[in-house]
């Protein structure tokens, strides 16, 4: 190969790379750029979520796990989302929700509260007061004062309390 050849091969070679680099780099912006409205719409449409357009409505819920129900008490408090209580019955963990300060209630609805348990079966007295404790935060004053004294006694059955008389408590009304 000649000389002239070999000087003309190479910038060739490079020529090529700076070219394909220049590419993806201009792929690169797109893709950040592309990512970044993406974000934008996704926080966007969160944000008018949470802003009251669509409450996170319950129906019959019978409760479950404290831990589960933390977490979501959790992600509804973060995200400002206005809950309504309405369904037939709101037992057990579903209760920890009329803490939450977007809450409203349906006078029509029961609410069951009972004492922690695993599975229906007695915790150990310090147990028993770190789990009462923990649901008790998640109610409203005069609620948690009710819950602490008497609420929490039954372990195997549930008190039973109307909608109506939650409100006189200080939870709001739908």
């Amino acid at each position: 190969m000649s000389e002239r050849a070999k000087r003309v091969v190479p910038s060739a070679k490079t020529g090529t790379a700076g070219r394909l680099k220049a590419g993806f780099g201009a792929l690169t912006k797109t893709l950040v750029a592309t990512a970044a409205i993406t974000m934008g719409l996704f926080t966007s449409a969160e944000t008018a979520f949470a802003a009251g357009q669509a409450p996170y409505v319950v129906g019959n819920d019978r409760g479950g796990f404290v831990r589960d129900r933390l977490i979501e008490l959790r992600n509804l408090r973060s995200s400002g989302r206005p809950v309504e209580i309405r369904g037939r019955v709101c037992y057990s963990t579903c209760t920890m929700l009329l803490g939450l300060p977007n809450t409203c209630i349906s006078p029509n609805t029961t609410f069951g509260f009972h004492g922690p348990s695993k599975s229906g079966r007695r915790l150990s007295p310090e147990k028993f007061d770190f789990y009462s404790r923990i649901i008790a935060a998640n109610y409203p004053q005069q609620l948690n004062s009710w819950y602490m004294q008497t609420g929490r006694k039954r372990i195997n059955s549930i008190y039973k309390i109307k909608g109506s008389q939650i409100i006189q408590m200080g939870v709001r009304a739908c």
